[in-house]
Protein backbone atom coordinates (compact mmCIF):
# COMPACT_ATOMS: atom_id res chain seq x y z
CA UNK A 1 0.00 0.00 0.00
CA UNK A 2 1.23 3.48 -0.85
CA UNK A 3 1.01 5.89 2.06
CA UNK A 4 -0.38 9.39 2.30
CA UNK A 5 2.13 10.94 4.69
CA UNK A 6 2.38 14.06 6.79
CA UNK A 7 5.77 15.14 8.07
CA UNK A 8 5.30 17.49 10.99
CA UNK A 9 8.11 20.05 11.25
CA UNK A 10 8.61 21.46 14.73
CA UNK A 11 12.19 22.22 15.85
CA UNK A 12 13.88 20.38 12.98
CA UNK A 13 13.39 23.07 10.32
CA UNK A 14 15.78 21.50 7.81
CA UNK A 15 16.11 18.98 5.01
CA UNK A 16 19.50 17.62 6.11
CA UNK A 17 19.77 14.96 8.84
CA UNK A 18 16.02 14.61 9.18
CA UNK A 19 15.35 10.87 9.53
CA UNK A 20 11.67 11.38 10.34
CA UNK A 21 11.21 13.28 7.07
CA UNK A 22 12.91 10.49 5.15
CA UNK A 23 10.68 7.94 6.90
CA UNK A 24 7.63 9.80 5.60
CA UNK A 25 8.76 9.14 2.02
CA UNK A 26 9.04 5.37 2.22
CA UNK A 27 6.32 3.69 0.09
CA UNK A 28 4.65 7.08 -0.18
CA UNK A 29 2.23 8.36 -2.81
CA UNK A 30 1.38 11.76 -1.30
CA UNK A 31 3.43 13.74 1.20
CA UNK A 32 2.57 17.01 2.87
CA UNK A 33 5.17 18.76 5.03
CA UNK A 34 3.43 20.86 7.67
CA UNK A 35 4.26 23.32 10.42
CA UNK A 36 1.59 24.12 13.00
CA UNK A 37 1.25 27.61 14.47
CA UNK A 38 0.23 26.36 17.89
CA UNK A 39 -1.43 29.07 20.05
CA UNK A 40 -0.02 27.38 23.16
CA UNK A 41 3.40 28.93 22.62
CA UNK A 42 2.55 32.67 22.56
CA UNK A 43 0.06 32.05 25.35
CA UNK A 44 2.44 30.19 27.68
CA UNK A 45 5.89 31.39 26.67
CA UNK A 46 7.43 34.79 26.14
CA UNK A 47 8.43 35.11 22.49
CA UNK A 48 10.08 38.36 21.45
CA UNK A 49 9.76 39.89 18.01
CA UNK A 50 13.32 39.05 16.95
CA UNK A 51 12.70 35.35 17.58
CA UNK A 52 9.41 35.52 15.65
CA UNK A 53 11.31 37.05 12.76
CA UNK A 54 13.91 34.27 12.91
CA UNK A 55 11.18 31.62 12.87
CA UNK A 56 9.38 33.23 9.91
CA UNK A 57 12.61 33.43 7.95
CA UNK A 58 13.38 29.80 8.76
CA UNK A 59 9.95 28.72 7.51
CA UNK A 60 10.36 30.77 4.33
CA UNK A 61 13.75 29.19 3.69
CA UNK A 62 12.33 25.71 4.26
CA UNK A 63 9.42 26.38 1.89
CA UNK A 64 11.83 27.72 -0.71
CA UNK A 65 13.94 24.56 -0.53
CA UNK A 66 10.85 22.38 -0.85
CA UNK A 67 9.63 24.38 -3.85
CA UNK A 68 12.82 23.50 -5.69
CA UNK A 69 11.73 19.87 -5.32
CA UNK A 70 8.17 20.58 -6.48
CA UNK A 71 6.83 20.42 -2.94
CA UNK A 72 5.56 23.05 -0.47
CA UNK A 73 5.39 23.72 3.23
CA UNK A 74 1.86 23.84 4.66
CA UNK A 75 1.43 26.26 7.59
CA UNK A 76 -1.57 25.15 9.63
CA UNK A 77 -3.05 27.30 12.37
CA UNK A 78 -4.60 25.85 15.51
CA UNK A 79 -4.13 23.40 18.36
CA UNK A 80 -2.52 20.14 17.15
CA UNK A 81 -5.15 18.00 18.90
CA UNK A 82 -7.85 19.88 16.97
CA UNK A 83 -5.97 20.21 13.69
CA UNK A 84 -4.95 16.60 13.13
CA UNK A 85 -8.40 14.92 13.16
CA UNK A 86 -9.43 17.25 10.34
CA UNK A 87 -6.23 16.76 8.36
CA UNK A 88 -6.28 12.99 8.76
CA UNK A 89 -9.77 12.90 7.31
CA UNK A 90 -9.44 15.53 4.57
CA UNK A 91 -6.07 14.31 3.31
CA UNK A 92 -6.76 10.56 3.85
CA UNK A 93 -3.55 10.33 5.86
CA UNK A 94 -2.07 6.94 6.71
CA UNK A 95 1.29 7.98 8.19
CA UNK A 96 2.52 10.80 10.45
CA UNK A 97 6.23 11.39 11.12
CA UNK A 98 8.02 13.84 13.37
CA UNK A 99 11.23 14.42 15.31
CA UNK A 100 11.16 13.63 19.03
CA UNK A 101 10.86 16.70 21.25
CA UNK A 102 11.72 16.24 24.93
CA UNK A 103 10.12 19.33 26.47
CA UNK A 104 7.22 18.70 28.90
CA UNK A 105 4.52 20.33 26.78
CA UNK A 106 5.82 18.61 23.65
CA UNK A 107 5.75 15.19 25.32
CA UNK A 108 2.14 15.68 26.42
CA UNK A 109 1.11 17.10 23.04
CA UNK A 110 2.79 14.31 21.10
CA UNK A 111 1.26 11.57 23.21
CA UNK A 112 -2.19 13.08 22.65
CA UNK A 113 -1.58 13.36 18.90
CA UNK A 114 -0.36 9.75 18.81
CA UNK A 115 -3.62 8.61 20.44
CA UNK A 116 -5.64 10.58 17.89
CA UNK A 117 -3.59 9.04 15.08
CA UNK A 118 -4.26 5.57 16.44
CA UNK A 119 -7.99 6.26 16.48
CA UNK A 120 -7.78 7.25 12.81
CA UNK A 121 -5.65 4.30 11.80
CA UNK A 122 -2.61 6.49 11.14
CA UNK A 123 0.87 5.05 11.64
CA UNK A 124 3.15 7.27 13.76
CA UNK A 125 6.93 7.29 13.30
CA UNK A 126 9.12 9.28 15.69
CA UNK A 127 12.87 9.72 15.28
CA UNK A 128 15.68 11.11 17.46
CA UNK A 129 17.58 13.92 15.75
CA UNK A 130 17.21 17.01 17.95
CA UNK A 131 19.89 15.70 20.30
CA UNK A 132 23.17 13.86 19.79
CA UNK A 133 21.86 10.84 21.69
CA UNK A 134 18.52 9.44 22.80
CA UNK A 135 18.14 11.17 26.17
CA UNK A 136 15.97 8.34 27.48
CA UNK A 137 18.78 5.90 26.69
CA UNK A 138 21.27 8.02 28.64
CA UNK A 139 18.96 8.03 31.66
CA UNK A 140 18.44 4.28 31.34
CA UNK A 141 22.21 3.76 31.29
CA UNK A 142 22.39 5.76 34.53
CA UNK A 143 19.95 3.50 36.40
CA UNK A 144 16.94 5.59 35.53
CA UNK A 145 18.35 8.91 36.72
CA UNK A 146 19.80 11.82 34.76
CA UNK A 147 23.53 12.41 35.30
CA UNK A 148 24.06 15.46 37.49
CA UNK A 149 27.66 16.19 36.56
CA UNK A 150 29.34 16.71 33.22
CA UNK A 151 31.95 14.08 34.08
CA UNK A 152 29.23 11.51 34.71
CA UNK A 153 27.63 12.34 31.36
CA UNK A 154 30.97 11.86 29.64
CA UNK A 155 31.38 8.50 31.33
CA UNK A 156 27.94 7.35 30.19
CA UNK A 157 28.51 8.54 26.61
CA UNK A 158 31.85 6.75 26.45
CA UNK A 159 29.90 3.50 26.87
CA UNK A 160 27.44 4.45 24.14
CA UNK A 161 30.09 5.40 21.62
CA UNK A 162 30.06 8.42 19.29
CA UNK A 163 26.77 9.99 18.16
CA UNK A 164 25.05 8.53 15.11
CA UNK A 165 26.13 9.88 11.76
CA UNK A 166 23.65 12.34 10.20
CA UNK A 167 20.95 10.97 7.93
CA UNK A 168 21.33 11.84 4.22
CA UNK A 169 19.95 15.18 3.09
CA UNK A 170 16.65 15.17 1.23
CA UNK A 171 17.16 15.45 -2.52
CA UNK A 172 14.79 15.98 -5.39
CA UNK A 173 15.22 12.41 -6.52
CA UNK A 174 13.92 11.21 -3.14
CA UNK A 175 10.56 12.74 -4.07
CA UNK A 176 10.38 11.04 -7.46
CA UNK A 177 6.90 9.55 -7.83
CA UNK A 178 5.70 11.30 -4.67
CA UNK A 179 3.10 14.03 -5.07
CA UNK A 180 2.59 17.06 -2.83
CA UNK A 181 -0.95 18.29 -3.55
CA UNK A 182 -0.92 22.08 -3.54
CA UNK A 183 -2.79 24.66 -5.57
CA UNK A 184 -2.14 28.09 -7.00
CA UNK A 185 -3.97 29.43 -3.94
CA UNK A 186 -1.69 27.61 -1.50
CA UNK A 187 -0.45 30.77 0.23
CA UNK A 188 -3.98 31.95 0.89
CA UNK A 189 -4.78 28.97 3.10
CA UNK A 190 -1.38 27.59 4.09
CA UNK A 191 0.98 30.55 3.70
CA UNK A 192 3.71 31.61 6.11
CA UNK A 193 2.52 34.32 8.52
CA UNK A 194 3.88 37.85 8.57
CA UNK A 195 4.86 39.77 11.66
CA UNK A 196 1.79 41.93 11.11
CA UNK A 197 -0.46 38.85 11.13
CA UNK A 198 1.06 37.93 14.47
CA UNK A 199 0.15 41.37 15.79
CA UNK A 200 3.75 42.62 15.75
CA UNK A 201 5.26 45.81 14.35
CA UNK A 202 8.18 45.04 11.97
CA UNK A 203 9.69 48.42 12.84
CA UNK A 204 10.27 47.10 16.37
CA UNK A 205 12.75 44.44 15.22
CA UNK A 206 16.41 44.88 15.96
CA UNK A 207 19.40 44.78 13.58
CA UNK A 208 19.17 41.93 11.09
CA UNK A 209 22.42 40.22 12.09
CA UNK A 210 21.43 36.56 12.07
CA UNK A 211 18.99 35.62 9.26
CA UNK A 212 16.94 32.52 10.01
CA UNK A 213 16.95 29.33 7.98
CA UNK A 214 18.82 26.20 6.98
CA UNK A 215 20.58 27.92 4.09
CA UNK A 216 22.19 30.48 6.37
CA UNK A 217 22.96 27.80 8.97
CA UNK A 218 24.88 25.68 6.46
CA UNK A 219 26.68 28.76 5.14
CA UNK A 220 27.78 29.82 8.61
CA UNK A 221 28.83 26.29 9.51
CA UNK A 222 30.94 26.03 6.36
CA UNK A 223 32.51 29.42 7.01
CA UNK A 224 33.64 28.47 10.49
CA UNK A 225 34.71 24.92 9.68
CA UNK A 226 37.13 26.36 7.10
CA UNK A 227 38.98 28.00 10.00
CA UNK A 228 40.59 24.73 11.07
CA UNK A 229 43.16 26.31 13.41
CA UNK A 230 40.44 28.34 15.13
CA UNK A 231 38.21 25.26 15.47
CA UNK A 232 41.01 23.12 16.91
CA UNK A 233 42.17 25.81 19.34
CA UNK A 234 38.69 26.91 20.41
CA UNK A 235 38.28 27.21 24.17
CA UNK A 236 35.05 28.84 25.23
CA UNK A 237 36.45 30.59 28.35
CA UNK A 238 39.09 32.28 26.21
CA UNK A 239 36.56 33.95 23.92
CA UNK A 240 35.50 37.53 24.60
CA UNK A 241 32.06 38.31 26.05
CA UNK A 242 32.24 41.97 25.01
CA UNK A 243 33.78 41.80 21.56
CA UNK A 244 32.21 44.21 19.08
CA UNK A 245 31.73 41.26 16.74
CA UNK A 246 30.87 37.78 18.06
CA UNK A 247 33.91 35.79 19.17
CA UNK A 248 32.01 32.51 18.81
CA UNK A 249 30.09 30.89 15.93
CA UNK A 250 26.59 32.17 16.84
CA UNK A 251 25.25 28.88 15.51
CA UNK A 252 23.17 28.35 18.66
CA UNK A 253 19.97 29.94 17.21
CA UNK A 254 20.24 27.64 14.19
CA UNK A 255 20.68 24.58 16.40
CA UNK A 256 17.78 25.69 18.63
CA UNK A 257 15.36 25.90 15.69
CA UNK A 258 16.84 22.81 14.07
CA UNK A 259 17.98 24.75 11.00
CA UNK A 260 21.30 23.08 11.75
CA UNK A 261 21.42 19.49 12.95
CA UNK A 262 23.45 19.08 16.12
CA UNK A 263 24.74 15.76 14.75
CA UNK A 264 25.87 17.43 11.54
CA UNK A 265 27.60 20.09 13.62
CA UNK A 266 29.33 17.41 15.73
CA UNK A 267 30.62 15.40 12.79
CA UNK A 268 31.78 18.48 10.85
CA UNK A 269 33.87 19.42 13.89
CA UNK A 270 35.15 15.84 14.06
CA UNK A 271 36.28 16.10 10.43
CA UNK A 272 38.27 19.22 11.23
CA UNK A 273 39.76 17.61 14.36
CA UNK A 274 40.84 14.45 12.51
CA UNK A 275 44.60 14.00 12.72
CA UNK A 276 45.14 17.36 14.44
CA UNK A 277 45.84 18.43 17.99
CA UNK A 278 42.74 20.10 19.38
CA UNK A 279 41.08 21.30 22.58
CA UNK A 280 38.87 18.94 24.57
CA UNK A 281 35.56 19.06 26.44
CA UNK A 282 34.26 20.86 28.36
CA UNK A 283 35.82 23.95 26.72
CA UNK A 284 36.06 22.75 23.10
CA UNK A 285 33.37 23.05 20.42
CA UNK A 286 32.50 19.41 21.00
CA UNK A 287 32.34 20.27 24.67
CA UNK A 288 29.73 22.96 24.02
CA UNK A 289 27.49 20.45 22.27
CA UNK A 290 27.88 18.08 25.20
CA UNK A 291 26.76 20.83 27.57
CA UNK A 292 23.62 21.04 25.47
CA UNK A 293 23.19 17.27 25.82
CA UNK A 294 23.76 17.52 29.57
CA UNK A 295 20.96 20.02 30.12
CA UNK A 296 18.60 18.29 27.69
CA UNK A 297 19.02 15.07 29.63
CA UNK A 298 18.49 16.87 32.94
CA UNK A 299 15.36 18.51 31.55
CA UNK A 300 13.93 15.12 30.63
CA UNK A 301 14.79 13.39 33.90
CA UNK A 302 14.10 16.08 36.52
CA UNK A 303 10.45 17.03 37.14
CA UNK A 304 9.69 20.78 37.37
CA UNK A 305 13.10 21.50 35.90
CA UNK A 306 12.25 25.11 35.06
CA UNK A 307 11.06 25.96 38.59
CA UNK A 308 12.68 26.16 42.02
CA UNK A 309 9.83 24.59 43.97
CA UNK A 310 9.28 20.91 43.29
CA UNK A 311 12.70 20.63 41.63
CA UNK A 312 14.68 17.95 43.44
CA UNK A 313 18.12 19.23 42.45
CA UNK A 314 17.49 22.94 42.98
CA UNK A 315 18.54 24.83 46.08
CA UNK A 316 15.56 26.43 47.80
CA UNK A 317 16.38 30.11 48.28
CA UNK A 318 14.33 32.93 49.81
CA UNK A 319 14.83 35.28 46.90
CA UNK A 320 13.57 38.86 47.09
CA UNK A 321 10.74 40.15 44.95
CA UNK A 322 11.75 43.61 43.75
CA UNK A 323 9.95 44.73 40.60
CA UNK A 324 11.95 47.97 40.42
CA UNK A 325 15.29 46.14 40.43
CA UNK A 326 14.03 43.52 37.97
CA UNK A 327 12.83 46.18 35.53
CA UNK A 328 16.11 48.09 35.80
CA UNK A 329 18.07 44.92 35.03
CA UNK A 330 15.75 43.90 32.18
CA UNK A 331 15.84 47.35 30.58
CA UNK A 332 19.56 47.95 31.00
CA UNK A 333 19.49 50.78 33.54
CA UNK A 334 21.18 49.32 36.62
CA UNK A 335 23.84 52.03 36.61
CA UNK A 336 26.55 49.47 35.88
CA UNK A 337 27.56 50.12 32.25
CA UNK A 338 28.89 46.61 31.56
CA UNK A 339 25.65 45.00 32.75
CA UNK A 340 23.48 47.55 30.97
CA UNK A 341 25.39 47.17 27.70
CA UNK A 342 24.87 43.39 27.76
CA UNK A 343 21.16 43.72 28.44
CA UNK A 344 20.84 46.32 25.67
CA UNK A 345 22.52 44.00 23.20
CA UNK A 346 20.21 41.20 24.32
CA UNK A 347 17.02 43.23 23.83
CA UNK A 348 18.02 44.70 20.48
CA UNK A 349 19.96 41.89 18.79
CA UNK A 350 18.65 38.72 20.41
CA UNK A 351 22.05 37.27 21.22
CA UNK A 352 24.80 37.79 23.80
CA UNK A 353 27.98 35.87 24.45
CA UNK A 354 27.86 32.94 26.85
CA UNK A 355 30.10 34.65 29.41
CA UNK A 356 28.06 37.85 29.13
CA UNK A 357 25.07 35.72 30.11
CA UNK A 358 27.06 34.55 33.12
CA UNK A 359 27.75 38.13 34.19
CA UNK A 360 24.16 39.43 34.00
CA UNK A 361 22.71 36.25 35.51
CA UNK A 362 25.02 36.41 38.49
CA UNK A 363 24.22 40.12 38.90
CA UNK A 364 20.46 39.47 38.96
CA UNK A 365 20.63 36.56 41.40
CA UNK A 366 23.30 35.74 43.97
CA UNK A 367 25.73 38.52 43.04
CA UNK A 368 23.82 41.76 43.52
CA UNK A 369 20.04 42.01 43.21
CA UNK A 370 19.04 38.75 44.96
CA UNK A 371 16.16 38.11 42.56
CA UNK A 372 15.06 34.60 41.60
CA UNK A 373 16.65 32.93 38.60
CA UNK A 374 13.13 32.12 37.40
CA UNK A 375 12.63 35.83 36.65
CA UNK A 376 15.83 35.96 34.64
CA UNK A 377 14.84 32.79 32.85
CA UNK A 378 11.66 34.54 31.62
CA UNK A 379 13.60 37.51 30.27
CA UNK A 380 16.05 35.29 28.39
CA UNK A 381 13.12 33.24 27.09
CA UNK A 382 11.65 36.39 25.60
CA UNK A 383 14.70 37.99 24.04
CA UNK A 384 17.19 35.26 23.11
CA UNK A 385 17.06 33.91 19.55
CA UNK A 386 18.47 30.66 20.93
CA UNK A 387 16.10 30.48 23.91
CA UNK A 388 15.83 26.77 24.60
CA UNK A 389 13.71 25.44 27.45
CA UNK A 390 16.21 22.91 28.83
CA UNK A 391 19.33 25.01 28.38
CA UNK A 392 17.70 28.15 29.71
CA UNK A 393 16.50 26.47 32.89
CA UNK A 394 19.74 24.55 33.41
CA UNK A 395 22.04 27.49 32.89
CA UNK A 396 20.04 29.77 35.18
CA UNK A 397 20.19 27.19 37.95
CA UNK A 398 23.92 26.85 37.34
CA UNK A 399 24.65 30.57 37.33
CA UNK A 400 22.57 31.25 40.42
CA UNK A 401 24.48 28.41 42.14
CA UNK A 402 21.14 26.69 42.71
CA UNK A 403 22.15 23.43 40.99
CA UNK A 404 25.10 21.82 39.19
CA UNK A 405 27.54 24.59 40.24
CA UNK A 406 28.11 25.17 43.95
CA UNK A 407 30.98 27.66 44.34
CA UNK A 408 28.56 30.41 45.28
CA UNK A 409 31.36 32.52 46.72
CA UNK A 410 32.69 33.17 43.20
CA UNK A 411 31.01 36.37 42.10
CA UNK A 412 31.26 38.16 38.77
CA UNK A 413 32.22 41.79 39.31
CA UNK A 414 30.06 44.08 37.14
CA UNK A 415 33.16 46.26 36.84
CA UNK A 416 36.31 44.12 36.78
CA UNK A 417 35.05 41.26 34.61
CA UNK A 418 34.39 43.38 31.53
CA UNK A 419 37.73 45.16 31.83
CA UNK A 420 39.61 41.91 31.30
CA UNK A 421 38.79 41.79 27.61
CA UNK A 422 37.76 45.38 26.85
CA UNK A 423 39.84 47.85 28.85
CA UNK A 424 38.86 50.76 26.62
CA UNK A 425 35.14 50.09 27.08
CA UNK A 426 34.37 50.05 23.36
CA UNK A 427 31.54 47.57 23.95
CA UNK A 428 29.94 49.95 26.44
CA UNK A 429 30.37 52.89 24.07
CA UNK A 430 28.55 50.95 21.35
CA UNK A 431 25.53 49.84 23.37
CA UNK A 432 25.31 52.73 25.86
CA UNK A 433 26.10 55.67 23.56
CA UNK A 434 25.27 58.25 26.24
CA UNK A 435 28.54 57.17 27.91
CA UNK A 436 30.72 57.12 24.79
CA UNK A 437 32.62 60.31 25.65
CA UNK A 438 33.69 59.19 29.11
CA UNK A 439 37.45 58.67 29.57
CA UNK A 440 38.74 55.11 29.87
CA UNK A 441 39.32 55.56 33.60
CA UNK A 442 35.59 56.12 34.19
CA UNK A 443 33.78 54.19 31.46
CA UNK A 444 33.04 51.24 33.79
CA UNK A 445 32.38 53.45 36.84
CA UNK A 446 31.03 56.76 35.49
CA UNK A 447 29.58 57.75 38.87
CA UNK A 448 33.16 58.23 40.10
CA UNK A 449 33.94 60.83 37.44
CA UNK A 450 34.22 64.40 38.69
CA UNK A 451 31.32 66.65 37.76
CA UNK A 452 33.50 68.54 35.26
CA UNK A 453 34.29 65.34 33.36
CA UNK A 454 30.62 64.32 33.35
CA UNK A 455 29.72 67.71 31.90
CA UNK A 456 32.36 67.44 29.17
CA UNK A 457 31.08 63.94 28.36
CA UNK A 458 27.54 65.34 28.05
CA UNK A 459 26.16 62.89 30.61
CA UNK A 460 25.35 63.72 34.22
CA UNK A 461 25.15 60.58 36.35
CA UNK A 462 21.85 60.41 38.18
CA UNK A 463 20.18 62.50 35.49
CA UNK A 464 21.20 61.30 32.01
CA UNK A 465 22.37 57.86 33.15
CA UNK A 466 21.41 56.22 36.44
CA UNK A 467 23.56 55.83 39.50
CA UNK A 468 24.21 52.19 40.53
CA UNK A 469 21.04 50.74 42.03
CA UNK A 470 23.11 48.81 44.59
CA UNK A 471 26.65 48.94 45.91
CA UNK A 472 28.26 45.81 44.53
CA UNK A 473 30.96 45.44 47.17
CA UNK A 474 28.42 45.64 50.00
CA UNK A 475 25.55 43.54 48.65
CA UNK A 476 27.73 40.79 47.15
CA UNK A 477 29.26 40.07 50.54
CA UNK A 478 25.83 39.95 52.17
CA UNK A 479 24.52 37.68 49.43
CA UNK A 480 27.37 35.23 49.87
CA UNK A 481 26.28 34.84 53.48
CA UNK A 482 22.66 34.33 52.38
CA UNK A 483 23.74 31.59 49.98
CA UNK A 484 25.81 29.98 52.71
CA UNK A 485 22.75 29.95 54.96
CA UNK A 486 20.63 28.39 52.20
CA UNK A 487 23.15 25.59 51.74
CA UNK A 488 23.29 25.06 55.50
CA UNK A 489 19.50 24.71 55.64
CA UNK A 490 19.52 22.17 52.81
CA UNK A 491 22.30 20.20 54.45
CA UNK A 492 20.33 20.06 57.69
CA UNK A 493 17.13 19.04 55.91
CA UNK A 494 18.94 16.34 53.97
CA UNK A 495 20.54 14.94 57.11
CA UNK A 496 17.17 14.66 58.83
CA UNK A 497 15.53 12.95 55.88
CA UNK A 498 18.50 10.67 55.26
CA UNK A 499 18.91 11.93 51.70
CA UNK A 500 22.30 11.82 50.10
CA UNK A 501 22.03 15.05 48.17
CA UNK A 502 24.62 17.53 47.02
CA UNK A 503 25.89 19.66 49.90
CA UNK A 504 27.17 22.89 48.53
CA UNK A 505 30.77 23.76 47.82
CA UNK A 506 32.20 20.62 49.39
CA UNK A 507 30.66 18.56 46.60
CA UNK A 508 33.14 18.35 43.75
CA UNK A 509 31.86 18.22 40.22
CA UNK A 510 33.37 19.37 36.96
CA UNK A 511 33.11 23.14 37.26
CA UNK A 512 33.42 25.64 34.44
CA UNK A 513 34.32 28.19 37.11
CA UNK A 514 37.68 26.47 37.46
CA UNK A 515 38.25 27.31 33.84
CA UNK A 516 36.86 30.78 33.32
CA UNK A 517 37.54 32.49 36.63
CA UNK A 518 40.67 33.32 38.56
CA UNK A 519 40.60 33.50 42.30
CA UNK A 520 41.47 36.90 43.66
CA UNK A 521 41.38 38.26 47.17
CA UNK A 522 37.63 38.99 47.27
CA UNK A 523 36.68 35.99 45.16
CA UNK A 524 35.28 38.18 42.38
CA UNK A 525 36.11 38.28 38.73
Amino acid sequence: MKHNSIHWFRKGLRLHDNPALLAALKDCAEMRPIFILDPWFPKNMKVGINRWRFLIESLKDLDCSLRKMNSRLFIVRGKPVEVFPRLFKEWRVTRLTFEIDTEPYAQLRDSQVAEIAKEHGVEVIRKVSNTLYDTERIILENNGKPPLTYVKLQDLLSRLGPPKKPAPSLKGEDLKGIHTPYTDYHDTEFGIPTLEELGLNPAATGPHLFPGGETEAIRRLGEYMQKSVWVCNFKKPETEPNSLTPSTTVLSPYVKFGCLSVRTFWWKIAEVYHGKKHSSPPVSLHGQLLWREFFYTAGVGIPNFDHMEGNSVCLQVDWDSNEEYLAAWREGRTGYPFIDAIMTQLRTEGWIHHLARHAVACFLTRGDLWISWEEGQKVFEEFLLDADWSLNAGNWQWLSASAFFYQFYRIYSPIAFGKKTDKNGDYIRKYIPILRKFPVDYIYEPWKAPRSIQERAGCIIGKDYPKPIVDHDTVSKKNIQKMKAAYTRRSATSSKSGENCLKGPKKRSLSMANVFTKKISQKTC
